[in-house]
Parts: structure tokens; sequence; C-alpha cells
């Protein structure tokens, strides 16, 4: 499997939610692991998935699977993480051991 790439963004308030989690192409699985939904907001015409957990806990939950924090930025009143798993190397893991 190739090496995996989440964003998550939340606005105003990091400690309350709701969190952004995927977009339309994001991994159905993963989205229902993180408790999201598909949203489309009125005037955009794309989708994204939303959970109602806080950033903390979705940060948590997504280590969980093997996802780390590679940059986090901050625009306007939006704070955004990017995560990485690489599935490569964990491969090659289990196959030494």
């Amino acid at each position: 499997m190739d090496p995996q790439y989440v964003l998550i963004s939340t606005q105003i308030n990091w400690a309350c939610g709701p969190t952004l989690v995927g977009d339309a192409d994001s991994e159905p699985e993963l989205m229902s692991y993180l408790n999201a939904t598909k949203i489309s907001r009125l005037g955009n015409n794309f989708s994204e998935y939303s959970t109602d957990w806080a950033p903390p806990k979705v940060l948590n939950m997504l280590a969980k699977r093997g996802y780390r924090v590679v940059g986090i930025a901050g625009v306007g009143q939006t704070c955004i993480w990017t995560l990485f798993k690489d599935t490569s190397t964990q491969a090659e893991i289990h196959h030494t051991q």
C-alpha cells in the first residue's frame, strides 16, 4: 500500500470541534472510524467529511492507526494539521519480525 496523508482542520476553537477530516475521495473506512459524516455546504461544489470530535481526539485516534503529525499551519482562524502514515515501512517491519 502507498503512503497515506490525512489533513484535518478546525476553525476558531481547537478544543471543541467540529473537525474536518477528509474530502470526497477519503477512505470510507477511516472516515467511519473517525465518526465522520459526508457533508456538502451550501454554495460549495464539493463534499467533505466532518466529525463532532475535537481535534485532540481526532489526532489521538489517528495516532492509534499509525499516523503522525508532520505539519501544522494556521490560516486566519483555521488550524490545519497534516498527518502521514508510511504503510510501506510498516510492511517492511512486519516482514523482518
